[in-house]
């Protein structure tokens, strides 16, 4: 069938699409609340493929635009959905002048003559920062589906790429693009409500059956932008109580990164005279951009960290606990990590290289693997060291962060895994750096580990239920 053909065909099928919508209203109400999940209200949105513009509608976007090359689809879509843009062009060859948050391309591989070609169309849309939302069937169900076009369960299509999930990978790797996260939806796309529901909310996740659902969808974004670090300020934010004596040689062991270095630190009530020997560092070292915060109020080093994040001038944002266990001179290769483009959210990792002696518990050294091996499962991608206090990302990546805050809530008084759930959730590519953790030369520590390891296995139910089972 050639392109006329097809657009002929679509153009027939324009004024039946509601119809089939409405005949499989559970399928598409998962769909749209998948990609609800994934893309935030108020984002600028390019849907190609677009159709009659429902699932475009349905995310609410601040700027929507929609693209198809059938003249019917689109005559559809302006007349239910008026506030949104739709342009008559071809998936293979549109041309466009803006770049978007987000890209959805639902449904549509399938139909496309050179999937590859497609890919390198993409780039004239995206940003570094922006998301490619794809979904499509997985070819295990073609049976099915030829089965349900053929008895008008489903609108009816042309011939399909079939293509699995390594397929569609490569062909985005040949664009420049790289996956970040990949989910398997609707395990039983119909049935009984309750155990529909709960076979695609919760069955369907487990190992052994997660690769067997109806839909494939993928989450990707580009690589191997290079950024010039001169273009870029950082902050190293140092939470710090009674650490009075390591101050000073966090200043002198911290290195300039990027065009400037600002060094901040966020006390938390310190009743070492911690307070008093950051105010005489600050008079010593007048060369460097040192700030000082109070924590008031808080408690924790979650909120150190916010609050120290809050204030920071730089582009680029960084922890560094103040008891130096991590050193200070292993902060340039996690911003280097984040301007090379390797991860969007750079986090430390103690378990890799040998450690001093007493520089872990060995209940925190077990705590560490059981919830290193809890969080690669819930946010799907690998981690090694959820509680290594050294993390760094993009200041604009972080307020995206802050702006989901209330999607989890503030309940995480360590403050690494209120991030990490956060650029899970903004689906930022999580890379690790290996550093080495040394030895508490002053002070005690003042992790209370019993109280918040449990804390924390709370907070893995409250992420299986917010980020696995939705």
């Amino acid at each position: 069938m050639d392109s006329s053909e097809l657009i002929e065909r679509y153009d027939r099928l324009a004024s039946k699409r509601t119809g089939f919508r409405n005949r499989n209203a559970y399928f598409h109400g998962e769909i749209i609340d998948r990609y609800r999940f994934v893309i935030p209200d108020g984002a600028s949105v390019l849907e190609i493929g677009c159709s009659t513009g429902d699932l475009l509608a349905a995310l609410k976007p601040s700027r929507g635009v929609g693209i198809d090359f059938s003249k019917g689809m689109l005559e559809e879509a302006r007349a239910r959905h008026p506030h949104l843009t739709f342009l008559e062009m071809h998936a293979e060859t549109f041309e466009l002048d803006e770049t978007f948050d987000y890209v959805v391309i639902s449904g549509l591989l399938g139909d496309l003559e050179d999937i590859q070609a497609f890919f390198a169309r993409l780039r004239t849309v995206t940003r570094p920062d922006t998301r490619i939302v794809i979904d499509y069937f997985n070819h295990l169900w073609e049976p099915v589906i030829r089965l349900a076009e053929k008895i008008g369960l489903k609108m009816p299509t042309r011939f399909q790429n079939w293509l699995p999930l390594d397929d569609i990978e490569n062909l985005l790797y040949l664009n420049d693009f790289e996956v970040v996260k990949q989910n398997h939806l609707m395990l039983m796309p119909k049935g009984i409500r309750p155990i529909r529901t709960w076979v695609n909310r919760y069955l369907s996740r487990l190992p052994g059956f997660r690769k067997l659902g109806l839909v494939t969808m993928i989450v990707a974004k580009e690589r191997g932008w290079l950024r010039n670090p001169d273009d870029y300020s950082c902050t190293v934010v140092i939470p710090c109580r009674n650490e009075k004596g390591t101050i000073e040689e966090a200043v002198q062991r911290t290195p300039t990164m990027g065009h400037h270095t600002e060094i901040l630190f966020v006390d938390g009530n310190s009743t070492d005279g911690t307070p008093e020997e950051i105010q005489r560092v600050i008079a010593a070292y007048p060369e460097k951009d040192i700030g000082f915060l109070s924590q008031g109020d808080g408690t924790g080093k979650g909120d150190a960290v916010r609050k120290g994040f809050a204030a920071a001038k730089g582009d680029v944002l960084m922890i560094l606990d103040a008891d130096l266990t991590v050193p200070p001179e292993e902060l340039p290769k996690f911003f280097g990590a984040l301007i090379e483009s390797k991860g969007e959210f750079i986090n430390g990792t103690r378990l890799v290289y040998q450690m001093d002696k007493l520089a872990m518990r060995t209940l925190n050294f077990i705590g560490n693997k059981f919830f290193s091996t809890a969080f690669t499962w819930l946010l799907e991608q690998r981690l090694r060291d959820t509680l290594c206090g050294t993390k760094v990302l993009l200041k604009r990546d972080y307020e995206k962060i802050a702006a989901g805050r209330s999607f989890f809530g503030d309940f995480d008084p360590f403050g690494d895994f209120d991030l990490l759930f956060g650029a899970a959730k903004q689906h930022l590519k999580i890379v690790e750096v290996p550093i080495r953790y040394r030895e508490r030369r002053y002070g005690v520590t003042n992790i209370s580990r019993f109280t918040h390891g449990w804390l924390l296995l709370k907070m893995c139910v409250v992420a299986s239920r917010k980020l696995k089972f939705v």
